[in-house]
């Protein structure tokens, strides 16, 4: 996990760490052909997670609540076919060629659920650089008030997150749907009595409702106790 620099310092000073909660931030997705296999495509995934922790640094002590982040990157290979043609639009630039049309690629998605904070320690840094997986985005940086610790430090916390995802390649094909024409209503719908007392007559007697149900009726067995 990574922290800013204020943070950095108590994370130094704990002994012990308890997850509280975990969010996703956002995530990053790029997609690549995959060479010499036609039709399918790399997705690459990189996580960025908000930790919430309570630090402790003695037994007795309180708990000093802080916030990090974890980065996690995946990569999954899926089909997404192939797609030969070139897509122009009305709002394309008419001044340069290059951008007056573009191939049709597929799309990559990602569905998160709510992550699972499972569990979190702290580990003897060794004086080794934290340096981030990929460059952290500036606007999470501004979130946390600035840039994140990465020089040698004396400890680190790693998090356990359970995570469920959905990655998907999405691609515009054409369908074929039946067409009707616009259908018009020929005959007006009439009333058949505007007498309030007529209408209530067609309604049948509520019996139900005066009889409450049997034990049976409502599922409840005779041999079930609180």
């Amino acid at each position: 996990m990574l922290f800013p620099k204020a943070q950095q310092e108590l994370v130094n000073c704990a002994t012990n760490v308890r997850i509280r909660d975990v969010e996703v931030l956002t995530v990053y997705l790029d997609l690549q052909p995959v060479p010499f296999n036609k039709g399918f495509y790399s997705v690459d995934m990189t996580f960025f997670f908000d930790v919430s922790l309570d630090l402790f640094r003695a037994p007795a002590s309180g708990p000093i609540a802080v916030h990090g982040i974890s980065i996690f990157t995946k990569k999954v290979i899926l089909y997404g076919s192939e797609g030969n043609v070139k897509m122009f639009t009305s709002d394309g630039s008419t001044e340069d060629i290059d951008n007056t049309g573009c191939k049709v690629l597929p799309k990559a998605t990602v569905q998160v659920a709510q992550p699972i904070a499972l569990s979190a320690r702290i580990c003897e840094g060794g004086h080794h650089c934290c340096e981030p997986c990929c460059r952290i985005p500036e606007c999470i940086c501004n979130r946390y008030g600035g840039e994140f610790e990465t020089s040698p430090c004396d400890r680190v916390i790693y998090a356990t997150i359970g995570l469920f995802i959905i990655v998907q390649i999405v691609r515009n094909v054409q369908m074929l749907i039946p067409a009707y024409d616009f259908c018009v209503p020929e005959k007006e719908c009439e009333t058949s009595s505007d007498n309030p007392c007529e209408l209530f007559r067609r309604i049948e007697f509520p019996t139900d409702e005066f009889f409450p149900p049997k034990a049976g009726d409502c599922g409840c067995g005779y041999n079930d106790r609180s």
